[in-house]
C-alpha cells in the first residue's frame, strides 16, 4: 500500500491490517523519536509482519519531544491540561484540515451529521487556555451544525439553562457536552427533564471536585438532568481521533482506529478479550505523529472491538479527558 496514496477515512475492517503495518513501516523511517525507539528496543521494522508485532510508543514522549513523522512546519500545536506542576503533551498537527476530517467523520459515524442537532459545549476549563484540541473540535461541530443557539458557555449556567428549555419546547435534538465538573456544577443550581438533548461528558475534575467513579458521576447527571444515559467522549491531547460512549460506558472506534489491551506486567504481549489491561491505541489519523501509542489507561476489550475504560495504572498523570472511572 503506497501511503501517499492511503485514504485514513475510507479504512474498513478488511483493510485496516495493511494499513496500520504501512503506516508503520513509514514511520518506523520517518519518525526520528520513534525510529530511535524501535532501536533501542532492538525491533527492525522489516521484521515486522503483523499488527501485534507493532511497538507502541509511550505517550508521555509527548511530553518531551518532537514527534514527527517527516519535517513539516506545524499547522498548530495542541496542548495538554496537564495538572499543576506536571510537565504536558504537545502534539504538532501538519494540517487541520486532516484534523478537522478526522473529527467530522467520527462524529457522523456515531451521531449524524452536525446540522441535524444544536450544539452546546460547556467547557470553562478547556476554554480558559489556548491550544485545545477538544475546543478546536467543538469550534468545527459548533460551526457544522449552523444553529443560531449553537455554541460555548463559559460560566453562563442560567443562560444555558434557558436555552436548554427553549430547545425543549421546541423539541429541537440537541447535544450538550461538557467537562465533568462543569456539568455538576450546572445541575446543582438547575435540575432538568430532557427528552430531545444527549448529555456527553468528557471527564476531568481539573482539581475543581473530588474524583468519583464513572458510576457515581452518571448518576448524578442523570438524575440531574432527568435521563436514562449519559454519553461520553474519550480523546486526548496525543491523538486525532475520538472514540464515543453512548451510555453504557463501552466505547466504539471509527474505522481508522483501533484499541488493544496490553498485559501491565509485559508491555509487548496483548491480553485476550474480556481481560484487564492497560491500553495500547492505533490511531491512523496521527499518519504525521505516531500512530500507534502505549497509554496509561486501564481497561479490557469486548469481542466485537469495542471497550470499556476502568480507570488508570498507578504514578500515572490525571488528564483532562474522559479518564474519571
Amino acid at each position: 500500500m503506497n501511503i501517499g496514496k492511503l485514504n485514513i477515512f475510507s479504512i474498513n475492517d478488511a483493510d485496516f491490517e495493511e494499513a496500520a503495518l504501512s503506516v508503520f513501516q513509514y514511520q518506523a523511517v520517518h519518525n526520528d523519536v520513534y525510529k530511535k525507539y524501535l532501536y533501542h528496543l532492538g525491533k527492525k521494522a522489516k521484521n515486522v509482519s503483523a499488527v501485534p508485532e507493532i511497538p507502541f510508543l509511550p505517550i508521555e514522549f509527548f511530553k518531551r519531544h518532537v514527534i514527527q513523522s517527516g519535517t513539516f512546519h506545524a499547522e498548530a500545536v495542541f496542548g495538554s491540561s496537564g495538572t499543576t506542576g506536571s510537565s504536558t503533551s504537545r502534539h504538532y498537527v501538519k494540517d487541520l484540515g486532516h484534523y478537522k476530517n478526522s473529527f467530522s467523520a467520527a462524529f457522523k459515524l456515531f451521531y449524524g451529521n452536525p446540522h441535524r442537532y444544536c450544539i452546546l459545549a460547556l467547557l470553562p476549563s478547556y476554554l480558559e487556555r489556548e491550544g485545545s484540541s477538544l475546543v478546536y473540535m467543538m469550534q468545527g461541530l459548533i460551526e457544522q451544525s449552523r444553529h443560531p443557539r449553537s455554541g460555548f458557555y463559559l460560566h453562563e449556567h442560567e443562560k444555558l439553562a434557558t436555552v436548554l428549555r427553549e430547545l425543549e419546547q421546541a423539541a429541537q435534538p440537541t447535544i450538550l457536552i461538557g467537562v465533568s465538573f462543569a456539568l455538576l456544577d450546572f445541575i446543582e443550581k438547575y435540575q432538568l427533564a430532557l427528552t430531545h438533548t444527549h448529555v456527553m461528558e468528557t471527564g476531568g475534575m481539573k482539581g475543581r471536585r473530588e474524583e468519583m467513579i464513572r458510576e457515581e458521576l452518571h448518576s448524578k447527571l442523570k438524575k440531574g438532568f432527568g435521563l436514562e444515559k449519559i454519553h461520553s467522549e474519550y480523546g486526548m491531547t496525543e491523538l486525532l481521533s475520538q472514540s464515543y460512549s453512548r451510555g453504557d460506558g463501552i466505547f466504539n472506534t471509527p474505522p481508522w482506529m483501533r484499541v488493544y489491551i496490553r498485559d501491565l506486567y509485559d508491555p509487548f504481549e496483548f491480553m485476550p478479550d474480556g481481560r484487564t489491561g492497560a491500553v495500547n491505541i492505533i490511531d491512523l489519523a496521527n499518519i504525521h505523529s505516531c500512530a500507534f501509542l502505549q497509554t496509561s489507561d486501564l481497561g479490557r476489550r469486548v469481542a466485537d472491538g469495542s471497550f470499556e475504560l476502568l480507570g488508570r495504572s498507578d504514578n500515572s498523570d490525571i488528564r483532562g479527558c474522559n479518564l474519571l472511572l
